[in-house]
């Protein structure tokens, strides 16, 4: 999970320039890097507290390993985009040590109590026995159907298989479950985005040709000034809008007993000018103008137009919700990337 908050933090400061990746990572026995559903989801939660079971050994076969995961604390109101369960496979020593396994992993679609539950299978994977490392598996259908309807929850079920068809017992080739050690017990990641919503997008306006002031009174064109935030001064020596530094730091607000990453964060603020004429530096609104003109006749009754973010960026913050699973939240609206008049 840190990787994935170290990957989407600095995909956040290309976020105009993102291309778009495969969805899913497949097989990998690396931490994946992140994929467009990585970067596009709003959170990222690791579900670590699960139940595990085994197969009863008086059972006949197949070999199996079941996994329950408790998604009390997924986000409301989220739709999922994608989930993924993770285990850790161990190298091994065992007499199928040198064949292929097939890894399978189902959805417990019902259970009965005289015959066999029904499953439906998410995803496979093909690999050596003496492959080491995290096997991922897609269960995004599995997840949506648990948001859906919560008693649907039966967890999943993972079976082993030779070439030959003959049934492994998962743990015998290496696959580790909660008696592994910490860092390399199964865990279940689901990522989620919020429904969209309409956003109308602030227009540039400039007044009528007209009703422009002579050119001796406008402010240097934007694109004549040393750097966009460079000091800029109105003809009066005032400051006009722009952006400031501010950095906020979680250590001082006490929250790093929580927050895993980052230890803080540029946020940014707008402060300054928006006296008239409103010149196209200023990114004003039709109204913004519109205000200043007003507040031109009648000052006592209208207020200038006020200097305030007109686009904004999210960051992505790490850390542990109550029950111990680590978030991976991208908090939107957060970073002030540009100023202007309202």
């Amino acid at each position: 999970m840190l990787d994935l908050y170290h990957a989407v933090a600095g995909e956040e400061e290309e976020e105009e320039e993102a291309v778009s990746r495969p969805v899913l990572t497949g097989l990998s026995t690396q931490s994946p890097p992140p994929g467009s559903v990585v970067s596009h989801a709003d959170t990222v939660v690791s579900l670590v507290n699960m139940v595990e079971q085994d197969r009863d050994t008086s059972s006949p076969k197949p070999y199996w390993k079941e996994f329950r995961f408790d998604l009390a604390q997924v986000p409301a109101g989220e739709s999922v985009t994608a989930a993924e369960f993770r285990i850790y496979k161990a190298r091994g020593v065992s007499r199928h040590s040198n064949s292929t396994l097939h890894v399978s992993i189902y959805e417990i679609a019902a259970e009965h109590a005289n015959r066999e539950s029904n499953l439906f299978l998410l995803d496979a994977q093909q690999l050596r026995a003496g492959t080491e490392g995290w096997l991922v598996f897609d269960v995004t259908a599995a997840s949506s159907h648990w948001l859906v309807e919560r008693k649907y929850n039966l967890g999943l079920r993972l079976y082993v298989e030779t070439d030959n068809g003959l049934s492994v017992e998962p743990g015998s080739v290496g696959l580790l479950g909660r008696r592994g050690p910490r860092s390399k017990q199964p865990f279940m990641v689901t990522f989620f985005r919020a429904s969209a919503s309409p956003v109308r997008a602030t227009r540039a306006a400039k007044a009528p040709r007209r009703r422009q002031p002579k050119k001796s009174n406008d402010l240097p064109h934007p694109n004549k000034l040393p750097g966009i935030f460079d000091d800029v001064h109105a003809a009066d020596g005032r400051q006009v809008c722009r952006r400031h530094e501010l950095y906020v730091s979680f250590q001082d607000l006490g929250w790093l007993d929580w927050v895993i990453a980052p230890q803080g964060y540029s946020a940014y603020y707008c402060e300054g000018e928006c006296a008239f004429p409103l010149d196209s530096c200023m990114n004003a609104t039709n109204h913004a103008i519109l205000q200043s003109l007003v507040h031109l006749m009648k000052p006592e009754a209208v207020p200038k137009a006020c200097c305030a973010p007109t686009k904004l960026s999210a960051t992505s913050v790490l850390y542990y919700d109550s029950n111990n699973n680590v978030i991976l939240k991208k908090h939107r609206n957060m970073v002030v990337k540009s100023c202007g008049c309202h």
